[in-house]
């Protein structure tokens, strides 16, 4: 079977090697392909893989061929399952690859903020220390422990359960918001409100999916209800936060920091308002991409693709 890759670099930047998917079919990988080339690249794939290019239902109308979609990633909004599913073509995620890598990302956001290790170092290294009378110096307003501090988690699937864990390791207090309210945990957690989280917690983490509902939960209006010394923590999608709000309330003191590693359009576009925003960490998008998370999320769309292939799909997502 034809197989092709729309836009493989992330997932294989040259440390991750295709040869699993290599085995199941005739493979053309593109780092990159711009969306008005999808369907010259796709046309004769019956297996396409994709993470960000779009198969919407015009470009799907074009690939009489294709026969399996498998999305490089855990969220598959870039696809429209409604069309796939009227016409027949299955459409697997990859579910569980990143708890870990996601949730120790979040956890370094989160002990950078509070002890400000690569800070103190370049200070070092520029001669600050040298120049001090005393044996030890810091210029972190917010040098503290985070043992006794509250962590409010807003989604608390895989990942935001994988977080909390930490934090309880941590020795923080736990605060947890779902729609299902199911999680069973080794640790113990209180289940909040939004409110209750936005109120009580000293750090916020975001780990609930987007939808009509979540967008641009952080707010102007939800951050009023922050506490002044709060950190916000975005690793799950840009849109949940309001960047203007955001940088407005970083920019104002009005909350004492944040960390984003997802913004509204990615890459990030010039005159984002996150950009130069003040107490605010910005990474690019790479909270999920530890060698051993992409290692995972290459083997499990070996097997979906195998799968498909038997007749038996796995990790179907839509409709």
């Amino acid at each position: 079977m034809n197989i092709a890759v729309l836009d493989g670099y992330t997932l294989n930047p040259g440390d991750n090697p295709w040869k699993e998917i290599e085995k199941l079919g005739n493979l053309t990988v593109y780092d990159r392909t711009p969306i008005d080339r999808i369907v010259a690249r796709a046309k004769d794939a019956e297996i396409i893989l994709t993470n960000k290019c779009p198969l919407n239902a015009e470009t799907l109308a074009q690939l009489p061929k294709l026969k399996f979609v498998s999305v490089l990633a855990t969220g598959f909004n870039i696809v429209d399952t409604d069309c796939t599913s009227a016409k027949g073509i299955p459409v697997s995620n990859v579910p569980i690859y990143s708890t870990d890598a996601v949730a120790e990302f979040v956890f370094s956001l989160i002990l950078d903020f509070f002890k400000r290790p690569a800070h103190h170092s370049n200070l070092s290294h520029a001669g600050a220390w040298e120049k001090s009378q005393d044996f030890s110096f810091w210029d972190n307003p917010r040098f503290e422990e985070l043992a006794g501090k509250t962590i409010g988690i807003i989604g608390f699937g895989r990942i935001g359960q994988r977080t909390a864990e930490l934090g309880a390791a941590f020795k923080m207090n736990i605060l947890g918001n779902s729609r299902s309210r199911s999680a069973k945990t080794s640790f113990p957690f209180e289940w909040a409100s939004i409110d209750e989280i936005l109120g009580q917690s000293d750090v916020i983490s975001l780990h609930c999916p987007l939808t009509p509902e979540t967008e641009g939960m952080i707010s102007e209006a939800s951050i009023a209800k922050m506490k002044s010394s709060a950190f916000l923590v975005n690793t799950a999608r840009g849109p949940l936060v309001s960047e203007l709000a955001l940088a407005q309330a970083l920019n104002s003191d009005r909350i004492a920091g944040a960390a984003c590693d997802v913004v509204s359009a990615e890459p990030i576009t010039p005159g984002n308002p996150l950009i130069g925003a003040k107490n605010l960490t910005l990474t690019p998008h790479i909270a999920w991409a530890a060698i051993e998370a992409r290692q995972r999320l290459m083997a499990i769309t070996a097997q979906n693709i195998a799968a498909f292939q038997t007749g038996k799909p796995v990790h179907l997502v839509g409709n």
